[in-house]
């Protein structure tokens, strides 16, 4: 592939990240893309095929980057078990909320049972990180031991489920935009502190 191709291709995808960002998969249009990007219709078609293949490929990068972030974080040795819990809401609280439809692109995969998630290519690191080895550790301490899957699916739950239910919340009238926000902010706060009661530490 050429660097033009190349150079093409990454200004479609920074312009559908924009475009996916700010309205979301249903409300983002291919001619708004490919207006972004300033390049025409039919190119966006030749190196993507169709919106729902341009989406999953910016879905996949996305939640690639944040593995590429957070791994390093869960293998440091030198903070605590509940500092990396921290980093790691932090790091997904804000993917999302730059990322509105990724709840559901998480879903559509899952349902259809994909394995291309990166969550499934980068469970085993996840699960041989030294996050998990504190977490085993736990045991030998006297507290209760879990599996580092419970935690890890836990912390996906906390942090997944309040922005699936968002389109009914702001439906009913009960928050505002702002609102939520401002609650998911507060969930970076809030998620360490239940999983630690949890953990007992």
């Amino acid at each position: 592939m050429s660097s033009t191709d190349t150079s093409t291709e990454e200004k479609i995808k920074q312009a559908a990240r924009v475009a996916f960002a700010q309205k979301g998969f249903e409300g983002a249009k291919i001619r708004d893309i490919a207006l972004q990007a300033d390049i025409n219709l039919s190119s966006v078609n030749y190196y993507f095929r169709s919106k729902e293949k341009l989406f999953e490929i910016i879905m996949t990068e996305t939640i690639q980057e944040l593995f590429d972030k957070a791994v390093p974080v869960l293998n440091d040795h030198n903070t605590t078990l509940i500092q990396k819990i921290e980093s790691v809401v932090a790091f997904y609280i804000d993917l999302v909320l730059n990322n509105p439809d990724y709840p559901f692109f998480i879903m559509g995969e899952i349902m259809t049972g994909s394995n291309n998630l990166p969550l499934m290519r980068n469970i085993e690191p996840l699960l041989k990180s030294h996050f998990a080895e504190q977490l085993t550790a736990l045991n030998t301490e006297g507290k209760i031991g879990y599996h580092p899957y419970h935690v890890i699916m836990n912390l996906a739950g906390m942090i997944i489920f309040p922005f699936i239910s968002r389109p009914p919340l702001l439906k009913s009238g009960r928050f505002s935009t702002e609102e939520f926000e401002q609650m998911m902010q507060e969930r970076k706060k809030l998620i360490p502190g239940w999983v630690a009661q949890t953990l007992g530490i």
